[in-house]
């Protein structure tokens, strides 16, 4: 158990403006991992290992993606008991993302809105953080790294920045996730339809399939995907996900839908909603992935998660693991914790 409770911290952090709590929180956890300091939120992880896409997980609570843009805390952040951290997103270059405020609380909903927009260092000092990561991975937990494109590059050229972050990225990754859903990269979620998506990933494919062929490890790709999709489109995306030989899916991203959170103070906000409004969403496009892609096909439940019931209904729904982020913000390090040990019990 973590030796500061949530309960104490979170009043100070939710007085402040989110992303400076968000970037405090970060520099905070960056600067005392892998020291004696880290006892503050560590705990013990509850051990459930099961195995997806061919990687012994040593259970199944991740986080997601967009919490740890610059990979700056795989240590610190896995010493809350994740199985597995995925960081990013990348993209090749730096860039600052769109204008602050770009990220607001609905503390009425458990909902966070952002519009963050990709920013990031660039792929060059990400790569460099993932490799300084050590005590995580030591202990058997697995590192996802996940690219998407510079909002400068033109989306018809877009499939060259995913090359460069699948290049790169690749020595370094446990798995690695091409994200196509972000609301908050022009066009970017264009990239979901039938002709794009068969373009970029079979490109994708084939540079993975040399790259696994040269070094002589295996490394799986899965793609994330938006809730706000209809079902003849999810049938699509899984038909093409499967013809190109895809290792997994990821459901879901943010959702662009403000339908649960009408009338509640920034619900007019530009940008992905997150947290409760999006589980019901995210888990619809969880059985509709599972209906269309069989039993056997990975799939990664997130969005909404804030108990351990929430984290059961995304495996009942067909997920094989499942990724926090709006909920840790939310309910802090136990909840880690407590998703696993429902999970295990599942």
């Amino acid at each position: 158990m973590s030796l500061v409770p949530y309960a104490l911290t979170r009043p100070f952090l939710f007085g402040l403006d989110p992303e400076h709590a968000h970037e405090l929180t970060l520099g905070a956890i960056a600067r005392l991992q892998n020291t004696p300091a880290q006892c503050i939120w560590s705990q013990a992880r509850i051990a459930d290992p099961v195995t997806v896409a061919g990687l012994k997980f040593p259970n199944r609570i991740g986080l997601a993606a967009g919490l740890d843009k610059n990979g700056r805390c795989i240590d610190g952040l896995g010493a809350m008991g994740f199985g597995f951290i995925e960081v990013g997103t990348v993209t090749p270059k730096g860039q600052p993302g769109n204008e602050k405020p770009r990220m607001f609380r609905l503390p009425q909903a458990d909902a966070l809105i952002n519009r963050l927009g990709f920013n990031n260092e660039g792929l060059a000092a990400f790569l460099a953080n993932v490799q300084r990561a050590r005590s995580f991975r030591a202990a058997g937990g697995l590192v996802g790294l996940n690219i998407g494109k510079n909002a400068a590059t033109p989306i018809e050229n877009a499939v060259d920045d995913y090359l460069i972050g699948l290049e790169g990225v690749f020595p370094h990754a446990d798995y690695i996730t091409v994200n196509i859903s972000s609301p908050n990269t022009k066009n970017l979620r264009a990239l979901q339809s039938d002709e794009a998506l068969d373009a970029l990933l079979s490109q994708l494919q084939a540079r993975k399939q040399q790259l696994q062929k040269a070094s002589g490890r295996r490394v799986p790709m899965f793609v994330k995907i938006a809730p706000d999709l209809e079902e003849d489109q999810v049938a699509v995306i899984a038909q093409t996900l499967q013809k190109n030989g895809i290792d997994g899916v990821i459901a879901t991203n943010t959702t662009i839908s403000r339908d649960a959170v009408q009338g509640l103070a920034h619900a007019g906000e530009m940008g992905g909603l997150s947290g409760r409004p999006v589980f019901e969403a995210s888990n619809r496009v969880i059985r509709l992935l599972r209906a269309a892609l069989g039993k056997d096909f990975p799939i990664i439940g997130v969005g909404g998660v804030l108990s351990g019931d929430d984290a059961r209904a995304k495996i009942q729904a067909g997920a094989d693991l499942v990724q926090l982020y709006t909920g840790l913000i939310y309910k802090g390090p136990a909840l880690v914790r407590e998703c696993a040990e429902v999970l295990a019990r599942v």
